[in-house]
């Protein structure tokens, strides 16, 4: 199971359940996808095809929409 946290603009920013336990989210386009570590500060882990500037784009929207993706982990992965 990997439950959507939001899409924007042709991105889906999702977890996987059970993956690991450091904060992270996943991202998916047509294009490719990337996958973000949120701790100790947003960092690129992994990308798969994605351009410098569709990472750029997506680092952009974790860090404006992060207190919503830390909150849907907290709340996914502490039930």
């Amino acid at each position: 199971m990997s439950p959507t946290v939001f899409r924007e603009d042709g991105y889906r920013f999702f977890f996987f359940s059970r993956e690991e336990t450091r904060m992270h989210v996943h991202v998916y386009c047509g294009d490719g996808e990337a996958k973000f570590w949120l701790e100790p500060e947003i960092e690129l882990s992994r990308n798969h095809n994605l351009s410098r500037k569709q990472l750029k784009t997506i680092e952009k929207m974790i860090e404006e929409r992060q207190d919503e993706i830390r909150n849907a982990w907290k709340k996914y992965f502490s039930s």
